[in-house]
């Protein structure tokens, strides 16, 4: 007859525990998945400027990126494009102070942007005729004995909306400004009320206009808002149609010389070139650099030149150092690294880009924040992929993969064993 033994119930009691410990756990612990490594973002160092944009100390300039327009592209597309890409883009660089200062016939060219936008023109149409009344060819008197820049007009005579914009474009024409801003909206002053509501909408909010040619001192940017009106200008297909094909005669057969050529020869194309005794020198223009087959395009805006002698100089230094910064500029260089993966057991290893990516450009343009997006990862081998970064850069979205620089290593059955909360977690993570 047997009998009860505790202790022979207790040892196999431990035992079938432990039994079933060793089944579980070392199972759970040596095949069981690792826990991910911890992410830490990191930043590369900027890339070093070649040549940063050479601007003047004084008055108030900036200049802006055109977007690169394929050839294949339709005219009216193509500025579209542009147009808004320009609108509220941060410039490349500005100079001088920030402070508005008067812009002189750079008002024009703010006046042929919004009745352009009230009274939409297609490239190469004469659009609406207007017949004069006595208050522009009044208009015609007052600025020209004010030794002001006028086109002569009579009333009664009829100019057509394109003729009306060339004359005060090419010909800088102050009464031409009154005679569109008045044909378009009823008034001066419901034109300046319409103009100051365009600019704060598209993000231009330090430039006021109170007349509609800029003789008035009030009429007043920065060098940062008037490159973008450059910008919106030269890719206004009416606008860069009209100073491409500069008019020999208009109505009558007067002669309108184009007032807004400069320095043609260093690959600048004038918009706007105008003096006044408070604004100085003011020029709106843009200007491209060719390197190999891929040409940079960019606009700008100078206020506050003291001379034409000084604007010849602050241009040339410009294109000086355009020509040396435009190139192949490095957006995603092989090898930076964008983050950083730590493991529970101590190994280390940065995610960097596999493959390097390129933009034609302005150094002085810098990608902008890079978003990474990774795998979770454990262990890796070095070179394997385990993610993706994008950046923005001049004006489209560029990404690469992100590779191991350095092997992430199974930590071996002695850590598994003695690190089971870890490994535990992981397992039920992974269900």
């Amino acid at each position: 007859m047997s009998r009860f033994r505790p202790g022979r119930v207790i040892g196999i009691s431990v035992g079938t525990l432990v039994i079933l410990m060793i089944g579980v756990y070392g199972p759970a612990t040596l095949l069981g998945p690792l826990p991910t490594a911890a992410v830490t973002l990191t930043t590369p160092d900027a890339p070093v400027a070649a040549s940063t944009p050479a601007l003047p100390a004084a008055g108030t300039s900036g200049i802006l990126a055109l977007t690169p327009v394929s050839e294949a592209a339709d005219a009216d597309t193509a500025a579209a494009t542009d147009g808004a890409a320009a609108l509220g883009a941060t410039p490349i660089a500005t100079g001088g102070g920030a402070e508005a200062l008067p812009m002189a016939s750079a008002a024009k060219i703010i006046t042929a942007l919004v009745v352009l936008d009230a009274k939409p023109l297609a490239v190469g149409e004469a659009g609406p005729a207007y017949s004069l009344v006595t208050a522009d060819y009044q208009d015609y008197l007052d600025y020209t004995a004010e030794d002001a820049r006028t086109v002569i007009v009579f009333p009664g005579e009829s100019w057509t909306e394109r003729e009306m914009l060339q004359a005060m474009i090419l010909g800088s024409s102050n009464n031409h400004a009154d005679t569109l801003a008045r044909w378009a909206f009823g008034s001066v002053d419901a034109y300046l009320a319409a103009a100051n509501e365009w600019l704060d909408a598209n993000g231009m909010g330090d430039t006021t206009v109170v007349d509609a040619n800029g003789l008035s001192d009030g009429s007043a940017g920065t060098g940062a808002d008037l490159a973008g009106i450059a910008a919106l200008a030269a890719t206004n297909p009416v606008i860069a149609d009209i100073i491409a094909k500069p008019a020999s005669a208009l109505v009558g057969q007067r002669g309108v010389n184009n007032t807004t050529a400069y320095l043609p020869d260093e690959g600048i194309t004038g918009i706007s070139r105008s003096y006044t005794d408070a604004g100085g020198v003011c020029f709106l223009f843009t200007a491209a650099v060719t390197v190999d087959t891929e040409t940079f395009t960019f606009a700008g805006a100078f206020l506050g030149e003291p001379d034409y002698d000084t604007l010849t100089t602050d241009l040339t230094a410009l294109m000086a150092s355009a020509r040396a910064g435009v190139t192949q500029l490095p957006v995603l260089t092989q090898g930076d690294a964008y983050a950083t993966l730590t493991t529970e057991w101590g190994d280390t290893a940065d995610a960097v880009v596999g493959t390097p990516k390129t933009r034609f450009g302005w150094q002085a343009a810098t990608p902008g924040e890079a978003v990474v997006d990774l795998d979770a990862v454990a262990t890796g081998r070095a070179g394997s992929s385990v993610g993706r970064v994008t950046v923005d850069a001049f004006g489209e979205s560029v990404s690469s993969n992100l590779k191991l620089e350095s092997s992430l290593t199974d930590p071996g059955p002695g850590w598994r064993l003695l690190h089971p909360i870890p490994l535990i977690t992981a397992l039920i993570d992974a269900q």
